[in-house]
């Protein structure tokens, strides 16, 4: 049967080779074009098997693999607009985003996590963390960073193409915002958390940086924040990171022992043979146990500092 989404046949079993996933690295973190993405990877299109089906097994399938549905009775969710002063540049004041709750919540105060996507806007697979949250017992929010642009666009490469054009000073703003917008929620209790992956997890690590009031903040796989700024830090700090990942894990031994130097709560979690988005289960850089225990570990973490 085929993905309602891409028409692939979810059970097609191409294995990508790790040279073929540092090449999908570039690619998504735009550091190589489409053209030159699909040039490079024909070099492994032999045997029958084509450059099309190599692309198609290196990108996210949404519609197979999503946890939890939209609609799913353990959650509620809604899209918001909030503000954001600082942020949003030219193309307005406004952001946007996805809360979702409990179903059960009823009149108790919950805390709340901010929920960071990738370098493409918020899509289906961020949306299904968000829920996944939710459904732990938080107030879940999400924001868009593509929403002053007309939202995310219904594919990660027109995505990551729109969220290129965006300033990245303005869209940490918005996040920050975000934060601003749940500690003041008449639902939440006040205490804010904040978990992000890849662009996601650099602006976790640049939040807990700007908002001394952070709760907890809980970055995978992004970049460091400048080691300057790390006397700023108040938030603990749960760090993971994919074992296979150079680009991202050069920065961290300076980045921790910077950190534990200067007295702040800190804990990372290398996730040995893992590459880099491997929580990430609509993608074959996805590693099941690992994520299911990274994700355990992240819940905990927020449960520990937050409630």
């Amino acid at each position: 049967m085929a993905d309602t989404e891409t028409g692939r046949d979810p059970g097609a079993t191409i294995a990508p080779s790790q040279e073929m996933f540092d090449l999908y690295d570039q690619y998504c973190h735009n550091d190589i074009d489409r053209r030159t993405f699909m040039d490079r990877l024909g070099r492994f299109a032999v045997g029958g098997v084509t450059v099309a089906m190599l692309a198609e097994a290196l990108l996210p399938r949404y519609a197979s693999a999503l946890q939890m549905a939209e609609y799913d009775s353990r959650i509620r969710g809604e899209r918001i607009t909030y503000d954001s002063p600082n942020g949003a540049g030219k193309q307005g004041k406004q952001m946007g985003g996805y809360l979702v709750r409990p179903a059960n919540a009823s009149a108790r105060k919950l805390p709340a996590i901010v929920v960071v996507h990738e370098n493409r806007g918020l899509n289906p697979h961020i949306a299904d963390v968000a829920r996944r949250t939710a459904a732990a017992g938080f107030i879940a929010f999400a924001p868009d960073a593509l929403f002053p642009l007309g939202g995310y666009p219904g594919t990660d490469d027109e995505g990551r193409t729109m969220q290129a054009t965006r300033n990245g000073a303005e869209m940490l703003e918005d996040f920050i915002a975000a934060v601003q917008l749940m500690q003041a929620h008449p639902e939440c209790t006040g205490k804010v958390g904040i978990v992000g992956f890849c662009f996601g997890g650099g602006v976790c690590n640049n939040v807990a940086v700007r908002v001394p009031t952070l709760g907890a903040s809980a970055p995978y796989y992004g970049g460091a924040a400048a080691l300057a700024d790390i006397p700023k830090i108040k938030a603990p700090l749960l760090i993971t990171l994919a074992g296979i990942d150079e680009r991202i894990n050069a920065a961290y031994p300076a980045y921790e022992a910077e950190l534990k130097k200067a007295g702040k709560t800190v804990t990372v979690h290398t996730y040995e043979g893992c590459q880099h988005g491997f929580h990430n289960d609509t993608t074959p850089r996805f590693d099941p146990e690992n994520a299911r225990v990274a994700w355990i570990r992240t819940l905990d973490f927020f449960r520990q500092h937050l409630t």
